[in-house]
């Protein structure tokens, strides 16, 4: 979606450069309120006294393991059936995800991410099925709220209108 967003920005706004970056889940509140971007693709809550949120979409959690591992036979496995499993994340949470898809990928333990990070950070060493019995992940676009009275930047209501699918010729721009 993303890329979609951003080619739809360049042909609408050739003028205005859009940069696209990633930022870690763990940083993303922190990123917008220090204005190192001026909105963010965020997952699982925001402070809503001091974000706007649209929601998009929700994520499917998947489990990431070793090629050989035997969860690689099913099509989806049960959170259950991982219990007895070493969660690198669960118990290495200063871990950031490319980090913790190495450490599986070395044959030490699992990890249970939404599954664009699966596919965002795979390897030819690792495989990713769906887990059931976790909760999806919600994912949003979060902004900071204007003070009082302030409108939002003609910039981000663009940009909220290219992600709500308006099309150029749209009444609302």
């Amino acid at each position: 979606m993303p890329g979609k967003w951003e080619r739809a920005w360049r042909e609408r706004m050739p003028r205005r450069p859009l940069e696209l970056v990633t930022v870690e889940v763990a940083d993303q509140e922190q990123a917008l309120r220090d204005a190192r971007v001026d909105m963010c693709l965020v997952r699982g809550e925001v402070d809503r006294e001091v974000f706007h949120l649209i929601p998009l979409y929700r994520e499917v959690p998947v489990v990431v393991v070793p090629v050989e591992h035997p969860v690689t036979a099913y099509d989806e496995i049960d959170v259950a059936e991982l219990a007895d499993e070493y969660d690198v994340l669960r118990e290495h949470p200063e871990l950031t995800v490319p980090q913790a898809v190495e450490t599986v990928a070395a044959g030490t333990g699992i990890v249970v991410v939404p599954m664009s990070l699966a596919r965002l950070h795979h390897r030819k060493d690792v495989a990713h099925r769906p887990v059931t019995g976790v909760e999806e992940s919600p994912v949003g676009l979060a902004w900071l709220r204007p003070a009082p009275g302030e409108p939002d930047h003609p910039d981000i209501e663009a940009f909220i209108g290219i992600v709500r699918g308006r099309t150029a010729r749209s009444s609302r721009g």
